[in-house]
């Protein structure tokens, strides 16, 4: 059974962009991203909203992100090797291989998903998983904590929703960034 995994670099104060709409500050640098890269090895599908899928096509679409480190280079091959649904009711195309478009996010479907495939699901984009985890629906979180407070812009976190988490591992990077794996508690 795959688990759904939310997966987010965040700012310590909770934001993954700040007020306009910038997340300059949340690159990673190679040891982090080499660290990411090894996290989404392990999952065959990655779920997207339309804001999320636009600026993560670039992965597949913009060879010259893939040649500017080879962390970034296996990135990209990660990425393009995934499966990708993508959740948008304005959406009229996807433009990346192994990708499929959805017009609304069913949770039966993702529970039926979660069954019957055998490596993890990642999702990205705080909409969309402010509905997987209202539907409860996450089983875990990797959540990488970039250094610097940017006081106001769009959560990483729902709103309204509470849930006991438990922390299973945590990292620290030499540019300040921290790692920390929790599971979602039944």
């Amino acid at each position: 059974m795959a688990r759904l995994i939310y997966s987010a670099i965040t700012s310590l104060d909770g934001y993954l962009e700040d007020s306009t709409g910038a997340f300059d500050w949340a690159v990673p640098d190679e040891a982090v991203h080499r660290f990411i890269n090894d996290l989404e090895r392990a999952a065959g599908v990655h779920l997207y909203g339309r804001r999320m899928y636009a600026m993560m096509t670039g992965w597949e679409t913009d060879p010259s992100l893939a040649v500017g480190s080879p962390p970034m280079q296996d990135f990209a091959k990660i990425w393009q090797a995934a499966d990708k649904i993508v959740y948008s009711r304005t959406l009229q195309t996807v433009v990346t291989a192994r990708t499929r478009l959805e017009r609304d996010f069913d949770p039966e479907a993702i529970r039926r998903m979660k069954a019957t495939t055998d490596r993890d699901i990642l999702i990205g984009g705080s909409e969309l998983a402010a509905h997987a985890f209202r539907a409860g629906l996450v089983d875990a979180c990797h959540l990488f904590l970039a250094p610097v407070i940017v006081g106001s812009g769009r959560r990483a976190l729902p709103s309204n929703v509470r849930l006991a988490l438990t922390l299973l591992a945590e990292r620290r990077f030499d540019n300040g960034m921290v790692f920390l794996h929790y599971r979602t508690q039944s």
